[in-house]
């Protein structure tokens, strides 16, 4: 599991409503899962097809996370300057894990932005994408375990908008690509054997 607790000093917050703090509940829960699954999935405990598509799940729902965070109001720090909130959790193990264990599909390549033409292309990795992710998240998780609710909200948002959000979109693309040609690859390969079965057995009657 990645550490996301540590020592912590929590800072006197604005009282938000019930219903944001809920919400900001809601979303470090939906975090704490994605960082929870990315992590296992990075260990080896699921393996190949079962880890794309799982991973392929956890990317998904977290979006639903950044969704969420995108459509409200623009939330405000507590504070002018953020407070540190300790040391980022190391999650280069993770990330070369990842890498052995998406190697074939790692690599790929995606428009960077739809509005901007000529379109730009981009060359990147699953296994550096979903750390990147998963190291946003993280930060806005010690925030949220510190009694920051205001800051976490603000940071999650703020960093759905500037970098996770964009880098959970394109990793969503790559990953649903390799589950549909894994699954329209072998049913094409699939009649191609069935129209090749059919010739022969065509040709044989004609003999």
């Amino acid at each position: 599991m990645v550490d996301t607790t540590g020592d912590l000093t929590t800072s006197p917050q604005a009282e938000l409503s019930p219903e944001l703090e809920e919400f900001a509940q809601q979303i470090a829960d939906q975090v704490e899962s994605f960082l929870i699954a990315v992590r296992a999935i990075a260990r080896g405990e699921a393996s190949g097809g079962q880890a794309i598509s799982l991973l392929l799940l956890v990317v998904s729902q977290v979006l639903l996370a950044g969704g969420r965070l995108g459509v409200q109001e623009d939330f405000q720090p507590t504070d002018e300057y953020e407070p540190d909130p300790g040391p980022d959790p190391d999650l280069d193990d993770m990330r070369l894990r990842l890498a052995v264990l998406l190697e074939g599909v790692d690599a790929y390549t995606e428009v960077f932005d739809p509005y901007v033409d000529p379109p730009e292309l981009v060359s990147s990795l699953l296994s550096d994408e979903l750390t990147s992710i998963a190291s946003a998240l993280a930060h806005g998780l010690r925030h949220h375990k510190a009694g920051r609710v205001a800051e976490a909200l603000w940071w999650w948002q703020f960093s759905y908008v500037a970098s996770w959000g964009g880098e959970a979109s394109a990793a969503l693309r790559a990953l649903q690509s390799v589950v549909a040609h894994d699954r329209l690859d072998a049913e094409f390969q699939s009649e191609l054997e069935d129209v090749a079965a059919a010739e022969q057995m065509l040709g044989s009657a004609a003999d």
